[in-house]
């Protein structure tokens, strides 16, 4: 990250050894899991490697989930944001809920981690307060990985959607400036890049989405809240009105507020109603199947309870137990991306947290209760306090 710019995204975690980590405190007890090592059978979950094409181009990290069978089956590419910090130490993104709806539909779903993140290797290349720059260089990354499915028996090229959230959303308009072929549409989640030491950064993200709207002629879908905590609707409207201007083809959904951040609506359960039928819709529309082939049941994790008014999801002062240890957890845990879970013991000040896992709910228990012996609750799911006082 360039020295004048301060990157913000949702995705602002560290990145996990590989095995789920375990961190113990004296007195109150700690354990907190996100299992990114984990590949998740009923989705076929591998990870791959584009190979290096030279200095400038290296080996990057691929988490492909894909149907039973050869193939050749259509292919859904997601895009990752950005968190803050070294790129370096970003996990591998596993968006388990949205895998899970393009498999069931018979696609494969192809996860690239770009140049300079998480495994992939050389360096994150950024265009300092350039933010059009900034998302040609990320969409070189997309641009590589779209190609090298061609090489792939089990991908179809020539029916490929390319989806992103927050940075990942940007750069998939950015990538639509210079697609692959096979491209059929692009889904952009909450896009953009914010850069709040850099002056006049609105308007700079705004002339670069207008930019990129000139010289993309693919269909384009816009996914944006009201209470985005980094794109409010000033700058996603201004936006969507001059890629269009531009000469850009964009639908924009403004789906109003959404939980606590409607930043994070792509990955919570609780988004699935919002974008998964515009999203198929869309995708009929331009020759895709969308019919569901094939029902994969997420692996047995524990309902959810519902949400309460006790606490916004946020306020550390409202925590049934509060502990150094257990202050940290939460807030690292308000930074991971949902599916997620955090689970409390009142008296003990013992907790367990789980996220990017397939029963992050179950987890979360079984975590706190492995140092509490029994009688740890749910706290918080996804975006909701779901806490009830006995």
């Amino acid at each position: 990250m360039a020295a004048t710019a301060h990157v913000h995204d949702t995705w602002r975690r560290l990145r996990r050894p590989l095995a789920a980590l375990i961190v113990a405190s004296v007195g109150a007890a700690a354990v907190a899991s996100d299992d990114i090592a984990s590949l998740e059978p009923s989705l076929g979950e591998q990870v791959l490697r584009v190979p290096a094409t030279g200095l400038t181009e290296p080996e990057l990290e691929v988490t492909l989930y894909k149907p039973p069978g050869d193939g050749p089956f259509p292919v859904v590419m997601l895009n990752h944001g950005r968190a803050s910090g070294n790129p370096r130490l970003q996990p591998r993104w596993r968006p388990l809920l949205a895998a899970r709806e393009f498999v069931q539909r018979g696609y494969a779903v192809v996860v690239p981690m770009r140049q300079g993140f998480a495994n992939s290797g050389g360096a994150e290349i950024v265009g300092g307060c350039n933010v059009a720059s900034n998302g040609h260089a990320q969409a070189r990354s997309v641009r590589r990985a779209a190609d090298w499915l061609a090489s792939q028996g089990w991908a179809d090229a020539s029916r490929v959607v390319v989806m992103g959230q927050s940075h990942g959303g940007l750069t998939t308009l950015a990538y639509g400036t210079d697609a692959h072929p096979g491209t059929r549409l692009l889904v952009n989640f909450a896009g953009g890049l914010r850069q709040d030491q850099c002056p006049n950064w609105e308007d700079a993200l705004v002339s670069a989405i207008a930019g990129y709207g000139r010289r993309t002629r693919l269909p384009t879908l816009w996914f944006y809240g009201d209470n985005d905590s980094f794109f409010p609707p000033a700058i996603s409207r201004a936006a969507h009105e001059r890629y269009v201007a531009a000469g850009g083809v964009a639908e924009l959904v403004a789906f109003g507020t959404f939980g606590h951040d409607a930043h994070g609506m792509f990955a919570s359960r609780a988004g699935l109603p919002i974008w998964v039928p515009r999203v198929t819709a869309a995708m009929a529309a331009v020759g895709l199947p969308v019919a569901k082939v094939r029902l994969i049941s997420p692996p047995g994790d524990l309902p959810a309870p519902p949400a309460v008014a006790l606490a916004p999801i946020g306020d550390l002062e409202r925590l049934p137990a509060r502990n150094d240890p257990l202050l940290a957890g939460y807030r690292e845990w308000l930074q991971s991306p949902p599916p997620r879970a955090f689970a409390i013991h009142p008296q003990r000040g013992a907790w367990g947290a789980a996220w990017g896992s397939a029963q992050p709910l179950a987890k979360a228990l079984e975590n706190c209760n492995r140092h509490a012996g029994a009688g740890c609750r749910l706290y918080a799911v996804d975006d909701a306090v779901v806490w009830k006082d006995e």
